[in-house]
C-alpha cells in the first residue's frame, strides 16, 4: 500500500506525492502554469495557442479527447500537439539523451465471456463452470509469449541505453532478448522494455452480466482484456494472438471488441521536433533528443486521427530513473520531483515561445 495520503497532495523532500503525480498531473499542471504565465507577460503567438484538459483519458476518451474530436473538432483542431508523457533521461555519461514519445502502441481491449452451466454450488463434481473455465482462461492469457518483434525506432531507443555493446546487440535480437529481460534485475524496467517489443496481454477485470451468489454455479464470466498492439498488429493479429495464447479453450468462448485503435507515429522532421531540442538544449547544453513508442495510450492517438503532429514530451530531473518512474504509474507511492516540475514548465515556455514566437 501507500506510505502516505494518496490523495494528500503533500510536499515531503522535495517531491509531491498523490495520485496522478506522475500519470499525469505533472504534465497538466505545468503546462498550466506555464500557459498562465504566457498570457500575463503579454506573449502573442503566431497563430494559436491552446490549452486543453479534458478527462476520460484512463477509460479510452470516449467522453473526453474523442468527444470533443466528435462534437467540437475545431476548438480543439491544431497543427501541432504536446502531451504527455516524454522528458526522461537516459544513455551514457559521455553521450545523454532525453527521449519523447513519437507514438505508442495500439490498445485493442477485447470483453472474453466464458460459458459453463448453472447449477447448485453444493454439488460441483463434474459440474460445468464458467469461474473454473475463465480461471484457466486467464491463466494461459498471463502465460501467453508472443514472439517479439522491435518497431522502426527501436533501434535507437537501444542505441542510446547506457548498456554495453555486447547487451545492446542482445536487445536488437528478436532471438535473444526474452532470455535476457526474464533475468533482468530491475522489474519495472524489464517489463517496460518487454512491452516495447510485443504485443501484450494482460486479463485486468473479471465481471459477470448478472448478481453471482456463492451457492450458484456460474453460467457465464466476462473477462476484460488489455491488450496493446506493436505497430503491424490490428484487428485479425489480435485475434491471432488470443487463438494462440487460449489454444483449444478459444472455441469455448465469446469475444467482443471494447477498444481498437492501432498504433500511432508521428514524424520528427518537423518544426516543433526542432523547437523541442532547443528547448531541452536550454537547461542541458549539448543534450540530444530520441524518438521512442510509447507503450501506453494517450490522447495523441486521437489528434493524430485527426491529422496532427503529436509528441509526448516534458522535462524531468536528470535523477529521475526510467525504470523507477515507469513504476509509479497507476502504482503505489506515486511522486514527482520539484526539479521536474520547474524543469517542465520552463520547457513548455521555451517551447511555445521557439516555435510561436
Amino acid at each position: 500500500g501507500w506510505s502516505r495520503d494518496p490523495f494528500g497532495g503533500e510536499l515531503v523532500d522535495g517531491e509531491v506525492w498523490g495520485r496522478g503525480a506522475v500519470d499525469m498531473l505533472n504534465l497538466t499542471s505545468s503546462m498550466a502554469v506555464a500557459f498562465r504565465h504566457l498570457a500575463i507577460s503579454g506573449f502573442r503567438p503566431k497563430g494559436d495557442l491552446i490549452y486543453f484538459g479534458v478527462a476520460d483519458e484512463e477509460s479510452g476518451s470516449a467522453y473526453g479527447a474523442q468527444w470533443m474530436a466528435d462534437n467540437y473538432p475545431d476548438a480543439i483542431r491544431a497543427d501541432y500537439v504536446l502531451t504527455e508523457n516524454g522528458g526522461l533521461h537516459d544513455g551514457p555519461s559521455h553521450s545523454p539523451s532525453v527521449s519523447m514519445n513519437v507514438g505508442e502502441k495500439g490498445v485493442a481491449w477485447r470483453r472474453v465471456r466464458v460459458h459453463g452451466t448453472p447449477g447448485h454450488g453444493s454439488t460441483p463434481f463434474r459440474s460445468d463452470n464458467a469461474l473454473v473455465r475463465a480461471a484457466a482462461v486467464v491463466q494461459r492469457i498471463a502465460d501467453y509469449r508472443p514472439p517479439a518483434r522491435f518497431h522502426e525506432h527501436w533501434g535507437t531507443q537501444v542505441a542510446n541505453m547506457d548498456i554495453d555493446d555486447e547487451t545492446k546487440a542482445i536487445m536488437l535480437d528478436p532471438n535473444k532478448i526474452d532470455d535476457y529481460l526474464e533475468s533482468f534485475p530491475h522489474r519495472g524496467a524489464a517489463a517496460h522494455l518487454w512491452s516495447c517489443c510485443h504485443t501484450t496481454m494482460s486479463p485486468n477485470v473479471v465481471a459477470a452480466d448478472h448478481t453471482m451468489k456463492t451457492n450458484v454455479i456460474p453460467d457465464s464470466i466476462d473477462l476484460n482484456i488489455d491488450v496493446r498492439t506493436i505497430p503491424g498488429d490490428h484487428t485479425d493479429e489480435v485475434d491471432a494472438h488470443l487463438q494462440a495464447a487460449l489454444g483449444d479453450l478459444y472455441d469455448a468462448v465469446d469475444v467482443e471488441i471494447i477498444m481498437n485503435d492501432p498504433a500511432s507515429l508521428s514524424p520528427t522532421d518537423t518544426p516543433l521536433w526542432d523547437s523541442i531540442q532547443r528547448a531541452v538544449g536550454k537547461p542541458f547544453p549539448g543534450m540530444s533528443i530520441t524518438p521512442q513508442l510509447v507503450v501506453g495510450f494517450t490522447d495523441a492517438r486521437v489528434y493524430r486521427n485527426m491529422g496532427s503532429i503529436a509528441y509526448g514530451a516534458g522535462l524531468f530531473s536528470p535523477s529521475v530513473s526510467p525504470g523507477d518512474f515507469s513504476t509509479r504509474f497507476h502504482g503505489n507511492d506515486e511522486r514527482v520531483d520539484v526539479e521536474s516540475l520547474e524543469l517542465s514548465t520552463n520547457f513548455w515556455i521555451d517551447v511555445a515561445k521557439d516555435l510561436l514566437g
